[in-house]
């Protein structure tokens, strides 16, 4: 079957209908699903352009709500994805009701073949389409905050703080791990502000030797020392009218430090071996992976500097803490280093979703990227697996599944009020709000034995 074909995912539980229709769409890459579980794997792992999909879904075969459930869900999971239903004959009703939960069309049975197939090619063409529209709309409409993938509400604040910060000249402390995107979110406080067609300088202040950091930020003189052989403006002097960044700023010498802050006090500097005050109109981000204020306590770090540049403190979270934010990033870290490698990779497989949700990414945003970079480059199918990314797969990752959530959150409360009452029935259905009868009922559909809590009390 050709690569190049547009993927057609059939959601159908009679085989024999799903016999049929798999031979009716030629042009497509056919993927089928009888469950509502099996379709939105198959969403994930295929990223179908059209879903072709009975609104009777096991274990609801006679009725719609397992089917509209998996059509507010595929929308959800994968919302420019084209879901046409079919319904039973004169269901119109709940055909309007897949529509208006957002189902591009509605098919109802009997099947005819041709008219189905006019509608699956109408809806791959507009997919294909509105795909096009997307990719030239980011092209054309670039934001410096585009190269930040923010899901989670803590990323999420990041960005709205970035955004309201940018256009002032407070000075930003920017406060992260080491790989969290401190100098990416330094780059978009400029790029978003009045000073973006000016200089961004960077310096990092733990990779200079302290004995040339000086000259490096402030410059000097010629004959200043041995080997200025001629006058050097430094750091400050060259981002005047842009921004300086000023990375590890708790790793800078103290002496230094106080010349620091003499020039955020007055906003003028002075070259090694000069005389003459410069003055510079410089906005000034710093950032750090250090605790600056015990860097304080143990004499590291002057107070009266960090209160000057922290006119405004942005934390950034690692990416463990980033709700949903590891595999986001990892789809758009694939797209970019698969487009240059010139792969034609779909995304990951299930075993290397499960094993990044696993890991916990010390080395954060930058260890992502490395481990996407060489898994493109080790991927030999269409998909790049936990072996590729140098992960070991984990059966570990809490479900995802709500039903299943629920059960579990439920099936632990019983057990612990059981264990806190020493399976008193009667208590343990006060403390969980529910009567005597539910509480059995609920021991019974968890698989709960009362007697086992009595005689773990006894025992103790």
């Amino acid at each position: 079957m050709a690569d190049d074909k547009p993927i057609l995912l059939i959601v159908e539980d009679d085989p024999g209908l799903q016999s049929q229709l798999k031979w009716v769409f030629e042009d497509y890459q056919i993927v089928q699903a009888t469950t509502r579980t099996e379709a939105l794997d198959a969403i994930r792992r295929h990223e179908p352009a059209v879903v072709l999909q009975d609104l009777g879904l096991p274990p609801d075969a006679e009725g719609v709500t397992e089917g509209l459930a998996c059509v507010e869900e595929t929308l959800a999971l994968a919302p420019h994805t084209k879901v046409i239903v079919v319904t039973g004959h004169g269901d119109k009703d709940n055909a309007l009701r897949a529509v208006a939960a957002g189902a591009y069309d509605f098919y109802q049975k009997p099947v005819d073949t041709d008219v189905l197939n006019l509608l699956v090619d109408r809806a791959a063409t507009l997919a294909a389409l509105e795909a096009e529209n997307r990719r030239l709309a980011a092209l054309s409409g670039h934001s410096p905050l585009d190269g930040i993938v923010a899901v989670s509400p803590a990323m999420l604040k990041v960005c709205r703080m970035i955004e309201k910060v940018a256009p002032t000249d407070v000075t930003t402390l920017l406060l992260g791990e080491s790989g969290t995107g401190k100098e990416l979110l330094s780059r978009a406080l400029h790029d978003l502000s009045p000073r973006k067609d000016n200089a961004f300088v960077a310096i990092n202040c733990a990779a200079i030797p302290e004995n040339l950091l000086e000259s490096e930020l402030f410059g000097f003189e010629k004959g200043a020392f041995t080997g200025a052989n001629k006058t050097t403006p430094g750091k400050v002097e060259v981002a005047n009218g842009g921004t300086l960044f000023l990375d590890e700023i708790g790793d800078m010498p103290l002496p230094l430090q106080a010349k620091l802050l003499r020039f955020l006090q007055e906003r003028v500097v002075e070259r090694i071996g000069g005389r003459v005050e410069i003055p510079v109109d410089v906005r000034v981000v710093c950032a750090t992976n250090q605790n600056l204020q015990n860097l304080i306590a143990e004499g590291g770090f002057r107070e009266d500097l960090y209160y000057r540049i922290c006119e405004i403190e942005i934390d950034i979270p690692p990416l463990r803490d980033r709700e949903n934010g590891v595999l986001m990033l990892a789809r758009s870290l694939l797209d970019k280093y698969a487009k240059k490698q010139g792969k034609p990779l779909r995304g990951f497989s299930d075993d290397a979703q499960r094993a990044m949700l696993a890991h916990r990414w010390p080395g954060n945003v930058r260890e992502l990227e490395n481990k996407i970079k060489g898994a493109v480059i080790m991927a030999e199918g269409r998909q790049v697996t936990s072996e590729d990314l140098g992960l070991a797969d984990s059966e570990s990752v809490p479900s995802l599944n709500l039903r299943e959530v629920r059960d579990g959150a439920e099936r632990n409360a019983v057990r612990q009020a059981m264990v806190q009452t020493a399976g008193n029935i009667s208590r343990a259905a006060a403390a969980l709000g529910v009567s005597r009868p539910t509480l059995y009922d609920l021991l019974e559909r968890h698989g709960i034995e009362s007697a086992e809590f009595s005689r773990a009390a006894n025992a103790d």
